[in-house]
């Protein structure tokens, strides 16, 4: 029989960590938190200091009744839980559950799930970090009155089933304010000219940056045209050769936020894709009937790198590629405010174990992410690039082209495959003749800012200190659920609900949807980590103040009928526009007297039946789609909607 308990979240991690221990160690999983606040009431005595009632989580009563017979009779129990606030949360209402049953109970924190890691971790156990359980105490309370008090306000204004919280709302504003921009954005369009050149028999491209005088931009196309024409007249030598060596750093070894933004941008990953994927690979995946850790601890915001993996991977790009590989000294990162420097940066467990080495026994979407993780921690010790950089000037009587080249002199990093951008110019001297091939005007149109993506959102909310490594995924998905935003081409656009929500908190709650103020709290919450300031203290700052407002809101708040040019069909009383958590539909303005009801379609029929119109819907992941209004005898669906020509 095992002599200790080891309680850790989930059981992937659980059956890693079960190979690397001995049999005196008998490894539990949670399943995640299993205490927590009850949702069907504030559950803080605020009169009392906040004093939060936790219960255990429906559901997970027969996972704790099964860790509370593990624990008995056993002469210490181990909290594994993961080396964040959250873990150290879960493993501090574990402990106070299993309490009755154990009284040894110790912490153990590593940040990979490695032989060498744990065994280190379970040799220097440690207590529970009040600090770290008071932060996240502070930050759940917090959360969990402004989504109390705001919520229903939403109900009373907009529908019932609505929710607002301190993160999600400034993440919404930023999308809806954005979509603003793009809406009073006017373009302007200019003109210029590019022109091929040729000297012997290589050809290269330059543009227009002067004529006459001026700059080679033009208002109308005219104005080009006619500049083109003198311009075919010219004779052009080169003017003017300069050359210059650029070095290029390689990019700093991923943060969450970083892998979030990288994942998107080259494997199109959405934040939550990428944190369930990393999630894995933190845990463990199955290697020659082996559980194995592959990447360290993926909650991060920090640089860091343990010595022990910086030996390794310098010996590692030295043996590959020599040692003119490596930089003369360590690259410095700077780590943003409020970084939690004890954690490392995500790096693979081992850097010998390459992605050629593993990907017999991952998905294919673990491939791809790991192999992202791989290559960036590994760049990150290589020496940079080095770039010869060309401009040449090329001119006439009336015009001056410029044409720009790069080649690749070191490739350092880039040995790892991306070559960067390089430009092709054939080899010229000052005074030399060129031949003009063939010149065309180039329309230039400005481009209104673009929508958020995973990648943009998740970096704006970080460099504004909103949130942290563990709320960006989240928060992008609670605004999906909540239909207040949705996916277009990977880009995010607010719905007319989203919009709503978002106008009402602004006018009514500034402060919740202030970004200072909310980058603020997290300051405030990071200082109760590190022991400065009492967890209790910001919300005896934050409570007063915001519930005056709430009351002050009710006073005046109410919901108003937007009428409709037509009559309910059962009761000849106008139709009205109302709104459910899936969006607006017609409702008899008669209701509850009269409760007809219809949905407000796009007008355009369905391509299957072609007796109903299609309409916006969405599943139970909160994923939209288009299905017939004839549902159920018909059940077209589609992703999107039928353009004008596949329509004729």
């Amino acid at each position: 029989m095992s002599k200790y308990l080891v309680i850790v979240e989930s059981p992937t991690k659980a059956k890693t960590i079960v190979g690397i221990l001995s049999k005196d160690f008998e490894v539990a999983s949670s399943m995640g938190h299993i205490i927590d606040l009850p949702s069907n009431c504030l559950a803080i005595d605020i009169e009392k200091g906040f004093v939060p009632s936790y219960k255990v989580i429906r559901g997970k009563e027969k996972i704790l009744l099964l860790l509370k017979k593990k624990a008995k009779n056993k002469e210490a129990v181990y909290i594994a839980t993961d080396p964040d606030r959250e873990g150290e949360a879960i493993g501090w209402h574990i402990k106070n559950s299993l309490a009755q049953e154990n009284d040894k109970f110790y912490r153990v924190v590593f940040h990979e799930i490695t032989e060498e890691a744990v065994k280190e971790a379970f040799t220097s156990p440690r207590e529970l970090d009040t600090s770290k359980i008071n932060a996240q105490q502070a930050r759940r309370l917090l959360d969990r009155i402004v989504g109390y008090y705001l919520s229903p306000f939403l109900w009373k204004k907009v529908v019932r089933g609505l929710s607002a919280g301190r993160v999600q709302s400034i993440a919404l504003r930023f999308i809806v304010e954005r979509e603003e921009e793009i809406k009073r954005f006017v373009p302007k369009t200019t003109y210029g000219i590019e022109a091929n050149f040729r000297v012997n028999k290589d050809s290269f491209k330059a543009k227009l940056v002067s004529f006459k005088g001026k700059k080679g931009v033009f208002e109308r196309k005219e104005e080009a045209e006619e500049a083109i024409a003198i311009l075919k007249q010219d004779r052009f030598l080169v003017k003017d050769i300069k050359k210059k060596k650029t070095k290029r750093k390689p990019p700093p070894p991923f943060t969450t936020s970083l892998l979030q933004q990288e994942a998107f941008n080259k494997l199109k990953f959405t934040s939550k894709k990428t944190m369930l994927i990393a999630q894995r690979l933190y845990e463990g995946v199955e290697i020659n009937k082996e559980m194995v850790g592959l990447i360290t601890y993926m909650r991060t915001d920090s640089f860091r790198i343990a010595d022990k993996a910086k030996l390794q991977v310098k010996g590692f790009i030295k043996e590959r590629w020599g040692e003119d590989y490596l930089p003369e000294k360590e690259y410095k990162y700077k780590e943003k405010k409020g970084a939690q420097l004890a954690h490392e940066a995500i790096r693979p467990t081992a850097v010998d174990r390459e992605p050629l080495v593993v990907e017999k026994y991952l998905t294919s979407d673990e491939v791809k992410l790991y192999t992202l993780i791989w290559k960036r921690f590994v760049a990150s010790f290589m020496k940079e690039a080095v770039f010869e950089d060309t401009k040449v000037e090329i001119g006439g009587k009336a015009g001056i082209f410029v044409s720009e080249g790069r080649e690749v002199i070191f490739d350092g990093f880039l040995k790892l495959g991306d070559r960067g951008e390089t430009k092709f110019l054939p080899s010229l001297e000052k005074g030399e003749e060129v031949i003009l091939e063939n010149i065309r005007v180039v329309e230039h149109t400005t481009k209104p800012p673009p929508r958020f993506t995973d990648a943009s959102l998740v970096k704006l909310l970080e460099e504004k200190g909103i949130g942290r490594p563990s709320t960006y995924a989240p928060t992008i998905s609670t605004l999906i659920l909540r239909n207040y935003i949705k996916r277009e081409k990977g880009q995010f656009v607010p719905t007319e609900l989203g919009k709503q929500v978002c106008e009402l908190l602004i006018k009514y709650f500034p402060d919740i949807m202030d970004d200072n103020f909310t980058a603020c709290l997290e300051e405030k919450l990071d200082s109760i980590e590190e022991g400065k300031v009492e967890w209790k203290k910001i919300l005896e700052e934050f409570y007063p103040p915001f519930k005056e407002k709430v009351e002050e809101a009710y006073k005046v708040v109410k919901k108003t009928l937007e009428l409709v040019d037509k009559k309910c069909p059962q009761c000849n009383r106008p139709l009205c526009v109302r709104w459910s958590r899936k969006g607006k539909f017609l409702s008899c303005s008669g209701f509850p007297e009269c409760k007809y009801a219809e949905s407000i379609t796009t007008n355009i029929p369905c391509p299957q039946c072609g007796k109903g119109e299609l309409i916006e819907r969405r599943n139970k992941r909160g994923q939209r789609f288009y299905g017939c209004t004839k549902f159920p005898e018909c059940k077209y669906t589609t992703r999107e909607l039928p353009t004008k020509r596949e329509r004729s």
